[in-house]
């Protein structure tokens, strides 16, 4: 899955990970005959291909989505550190269920984390809360990102990705966006970044700076 061994994967890629998983979800929300909700989407169900095109796999747990607005009543399964909170409280799925769930796995495309791991006094530290009060600042954005890519990616891009991943793990769900706008942002940053390959020295650059 896009979760293994995310040190070796550089921004562009991660990147394209972000776009096709975005585009993936979408379908499924929007496009597919009956319309679906994923309810087990991270990392391990993101297959990757030779050249990275990511595809959404594991559909053990997908359920059929009503109107995309009423929740459907089920019991919690899912992935801990993936399952949006209001489901896990109340059983109420969403298609703004699986966005959260997409939220977290922009996070972790962001900080190379995992959705649940240790904090320094060993407690279990949930990425959403560390990530939430730092995706809205330079400073933040600069403890988050992942060191691993070592300055290699337009800081812009990374802010603009940063705020797609804020409003996706949003607390409401009715704050979330629908997959299909996830993917026309995405798309902008995407081709934005395509423009401007061969200018890696300038944003190496400008992403260190203070």
């Amino acid at each position: 899955g896009a979760d293994k061994d995310k040190g070796m994967l550089n921004w562009d890629v991660r990147m394209k990970i972000a776009l096709g998983a975005a585009r993936g979800l979408a379908y499924l929300h929007e496009d597919s005959n009956p319309h679906v909700i994923h309810r087990d989407f991270k990392g391990s169900n993101i297959l990757l291909e030779d050249d990275f095109t990511p595809k959404v796999t594991d559909f053990g747990l997908a359920r059929e989505a009503t109107n995309g607005i009423n929740p459907i009543s089920t019991r919690v399964m899912g992935t801990f550190g993936y399952v949006a909170p209001e489901y896990a409280m109340t059983g109420h799925l969403l298609v703004k269920s699986d966005v959260y769930s997409y939220g977290v796995v922009l996070l972790e495309l962001l900080s190379g984390r995992k959705p649940v791991g240790m904090s320094d006094n060993m407690d279990p530290e949930n990425l959403v809360t560390w990530a939430r009060p730092l995706l809205g600042n330079r400073e933040g954005l600069e403890r988050l990102i992942d060191p691993s890519l070592n300055g290699n990616y337009n800081f812009d891009n990374v802010a603009k990705v940063a705020s797609i991943a804020s409003v996706c793990v949003h607390s409401d769900p009715s704050q979330r966006p629908f997959m299909g706008e996830v993917v026309q942002a995405l798309k902008l940053i995407y081709n934005d970044a395509e423009e401007a390959v061969g200018d890696s020295y300038s944003h190496r650059e400008s992403s260190c700076d203070p």
